[in-house]
């Protein structure tokens, strides 16, 4: 009772000796709080200097400092000592380790005088356990293996040697070391299953916990839940619940093992139970809510855990900031969006330091759409890791920047960080959504060598290359993996039909092993003769198909509609929705069909029905919507389509996306959009647009009117419009930088136009030979929907079928 200890001696009115000095120190050092502290450093500036020879009584004072954190002083005292023993050299260290500075523990420890005892042992193990780099694991296992015999029966120091061990990831010596030990206790268990844990072998964990014949403590109860919340299996679900119902009545008041049962059952995805639990706490601390609301976000429960964020009775933690942004970032409605930017205002400045906290906002604001405020915070950041990087890159894949996110790689680069799993894909994601060969080569150089045996990189190499159009280099990278999994085949079969190469996805889909087939392979293989018009192909293996899901369905609606074959596609639908709800995007499917052939009737009656069964779908009707006023243009009824137009922004209040187009030029990535006049150039680039455009007329080329979507301006003609798209301007752009160019290459980031297909196809052929007669020039144009390949002959792969 170290605070009677402290009352008993403010009563005091004699001198204390030693002995009370020593006693006042342990019980500062044990209470350490404000009141602990200032009696303990007064006592300390009071105790007689005659007492400073006494070992026994510094040792209690530097341990008691320790305990403040008043390392400094501690120090000093240490300094003093004219004859430090082993004693004063262990309360040093344990003091270091208690204030988390472990290289200093380890410097002391190479400078002690005197063998360790088994005290000693046990704190060097430890600060060894927690530094955890190549000095540590040097010195932890020198120490180990230099130890003496006698202190193999000390089961508290063989403790902490497998805890080290185990922190170490060299689980089989400290299973060595537990088989050794003959009488084995509760904390041993302990260490050897957290052990475990720690290295990803639950399974190993419940094992040990089955042949233990003692009574399991709380903390054995805390990691046995850990390791089933862990494994997740059937085995781990039934192991976590029998205990559940077993835990002695007298734990139920621990709210340690109380929240790692209800971490357990949210990860088990046992929601309502885990609500039970929570309920039945009566003490909730803030570590309680938050796995609450963590177990919330792992079940897409987002609302919920907003809910219970604003009754949440303490201020939150850095975790629970974390926790919160994270669930804002996936809801991304109005509330969320509110929640989010006001408590990310309102943050205290100290977390301002914590880059996993600071990372998840940047993640949240990026998501929410705020490029703006993520760029702000991710440049307040002082110490920035490779994560923030990474979720800054993302954020800028995710707003459609991928330009952005590549030119973080520099920065990468300036500060030395090492490129790892998590950003190489995300990389290697930007270079897909850009598609600039160049540019897929200088990220592929970057990534480290080690990287090119993971199956997950190279998958993501064959979607990469494929994106860009590199056909080439998609198959050496599939040929390169010893053994393709499912993502393998299908990044391939989908990069096939991108590129419009239905026969190259089909005859990889047959080579296939059946077992890896599954509902991807079957989407990316149909979508592949959808748009490559491989119809008899599409039949052939949707009838294959056992189970066919509603994408599978979707896929081959698709194909159907794409050659103009309406009734199949739509019987195909109504069997469907004999058993099971509609789907919209089989509508949209249809709808994108009538368009292409200008069937407006059928555009009508597709949209109509839409308009009833999928009501608060907007992003669906307003694409829809899009498609309809386009089907009322290409038959030149204006004033239909205007109206479609005028509804569907009273109703949906929605937006089109401006049409925006990148190249590159000199490894500088330009941004083009309709009508550009950003670019220091745009005068000349327009002119040769205009250039371009009047010597395709000359040669018999005619506008296409139905291609524009919106009303024509006073001053606008078809051709304006149509020769100031934004992939327009960007071929124009090469023309004026080179008179030859020999390859050029443009992502758009919507469908390109049927008219400036033409376009580039007629630029390739007849205005070459006016332009430059020896002018050969390949180009690539990658749209929402495929890939383009242009020869210069004039034709392009897609042969006329998009």
């Amino acid at each position: 009772m170290p605070e009677k200890v402290l009352d008993l001696f403010d009563q005091m009115n004699i001198q204390p000796d030693q002995v009370v000095f020593n006693t006042v120190f342990s019980a500062c050092a044990r209470v350490a709080n404000d009141r602990a502290k200032e009696i303990g450093r007064k006592v300390l500036n009071q105790m007689p200097k005659h007492f400073h020879n006494d070992n026994i009584l510094l040792t209690s004072a530097i341990n008691m400092l320790m305990k403040f954190g008043d390392v400094e002083n501690a120090e000093n005292f240490f300094q003093t000592m004219k004859k430090k023993d082993v004693i004063a050299y262990g309360a040093m260290m344990k003091g270091y380790v208690e204030n988390k500075m472990y290289e200093k523990t380890l410097d002391l420890f190479e400078q002690l005088p005197f063998p360790l005892h088994n005290v000693g042992y046990t704190i060097i193990f430890n600060a060894c356990a927690q530094l955890l780099n190549d000095r540590a694991k040097q010195i932890g296992k020198k120490l180990l293996n230099e130890m003496p015999k006698h202190f193999h029966n000390d089961n508290i120091l063989l403790n902490s040697a497998i805890d080290m061990l185990m922190k170490f990831g060299d689980v089989e010596n400290a299973e060595n070391f537990f088989q050794m030990m003959k009488k084995k206790n509760i904390i041993t268990y302990g260490a050897m299953m957290k052990g475990y844990v720690k290295n990803n072998m639950s399974d190993k964990a419940l094992d040990l916990f089955e042949q233990m014949s003692l009574n399991p403590n709380n903390v054995i109860h805390i990691i046995v839940l850990n390791a089933c919340a862990q494994l997740l299996n059937d085995r781990a679900k039934e192991i976590g619940r029998k205990l559940l119902d077993q835990i002695p009545k007298h734990f139920h008041n621990d709210n340690v093992l109380l929240t790692s049962a209800i971490d357990m059952l949210m990860k088990f995805g046992d929601v309502e139970n885990a609500e039970n639990l929570f309920q039945m706490i009566k003490k909730k601390d803030v570590i309680a809510y938050g796995a609450m609301m963590k177990g919330y976000v792992e079940n897409k429960m987002y609302e919920k855990t907003l809910d219970l964020f604003e009754q949440l009775p303490f201020p939150l933690h850095n975790v629970g900031y974390t926790i919160i942004f994270n669930a804002c970032a996936q809801l991304l409605n109005d509330r969320a969006k509110e929640i989010g930017r006001k408590l990310l205002n309102q943050m205290p400045k100290h977390f301002h330091n914590d880059n996993v906290l600071l990372n998840s906002a940047i993640d949240m604001l990026m998501k929410f759409g705020d490029v703006e405020s993520g760029e702000k915070l991710f440049r307040t950041i002082k110490k920035k890791n490779i994560v923030t990087f990474g979720a800054m890159m993302n954020g800028y894949n995710i707003n459609n920047q991928p330009f952005k996110c590549l030119q973080l790689l520099g920065e990468i680069k300036q500060q030395n960080f090492i490129i790892d799993e998590f950003s190489s894909n995300i990389l290697i994601n930007a270079c897909a959504r850009l598609s600039m060969l160049s540019k897929c080569q200088l990220v592929v150089d970057q990534i480290p060598s080690h990287l090119y045996k993971n199956q997950r990189i190279l998958n993501s190499l064959i979607y990469m290359w494929g994106k860009a159009g590199s056909i080439e280099n998609a198959q050496k990278i599939f040929q390169s993996i010893d053994n393709p999994d499912d993502f393998t085949y299908n990044s391939l079969i989908y990069i096939y039909g991108l590129n419009r190469m239905g026969l190259e996805a089909v005859d990889l889909y047959r080579k296939m092993p059946d077992h890896l087939r599954n509902e991807i392979t079957y989407v990316c293989v149909l979508n592949a003769c959808s748009h490559s018009g491989l119809l008899n192909e599409a039949r052939s293996i949707f009838n294959e198909i056992s189970q066919k899901s509603k994408q599978i369905i979707a896929a081959m609606i698709d194909c159907l509609s794409r050659l103009y074959i309406f009734d199949e596609a739509q019987k195909l639908i109504d069997d469907y929705e004999k058993s099971n709800p509609p789907c919209s995007v089989m509508y949209m499917a249809i709808l994108s069909g009538a368009r292409n052939s200008r069937q407006h009737i059928l555009s009508q009656k597709i949209y109509d029905r839409m308009i009833m069964l999928f009501p608060n779908e907007k992003e669906t009707l307003k694409s829809g919507s899009v498609l309809l006023g386009n089907t009322y243009l290409s038959i030149g009824d204006h004033e239909q389509a205007k109206n479609v137009r005028l509804n569907r922004i009273k109703a949906l209040g929605t937006k089109i996306q401006p049409g925006v187009s990148w190249t590159e030029f000199n490894g500088e990535i330009l941004e083009f959009k309709a009508n550009d006049r950003r670019h220091p150039q745009s005068k000349e680039i327009h002119a040769k647009a205009k250039y371009i455009s009047d010597v395709l007329m000359k040669h018999g080329h005619e506008y296409d009117a139905s291609w524009i979507t919106r009303p024509l301006g006073e001053d606008e003609t078809i051709e304006s419009v149509l020769c100031t798209h934004s992939e327009r301007l960007a071929i124009a752009y090469h023309f004026l930088q080179e008179e030859n160019p020999s390859f050029i290459q443009i992502t758009k980031n919507l469908r390109v136009c049927g008219d400036c297909l033409i376009y580039v196809s007629i630029v390739l052929d007849r205005a070459t030979k006016l332009i430059a007669k020896i002018w050969q020039c390949k180009i690539i144009v990658r749209d929402a929907n495929c890939i383009h390949h242009f020869s210069p002959d004039g034709t392009c792969s897609c042969q006329d079928h998009f």
